[in-house]
């Protein structure tokens, strides 16, 4: 079966699990997790070494997400956007 496996929460045996993704790539990911999580795939890519637009693409078609989305979905976090509250001009 096929199972999403978050960057966020996985563990590294979980990441290895991901074709193209071995031991020292999973432990660099886990590691750079642990300074805050991945806020999107932009994210993930900037800074994990080795990671560029063609692993990523790779990788979300194995099944990885960045906070549950897949390479070129919007993250389910963001809210849409709210256009600017009109404040009444004060006389």
């Amino acid at each position: 079966s096929f199972a999403a496996v978050d960057v966020n929460s996985a563990s590294a045996a979980d990441l290895t699990t991901i074709k193209g993704i071995g031991p020292s790539m999973s432990s660099q990911i886990v590691e750079e997790r642990k300074k805050g999580a991945f806020k999107n795939w932009d994210d993930f890519i900037a800074r994990v070494k080795g990671v560029g637009e063609k692993n990523a693409a790779k990788f979300s078609s194995e099944g990885m997400t960045v906070n549950g989305a897949a390479l070129g979905a919007a993250a389910p976090a963001k809210p849409a956007a709210k256009p600017a509250a009109k404040t009444a001009a004060k006389p």
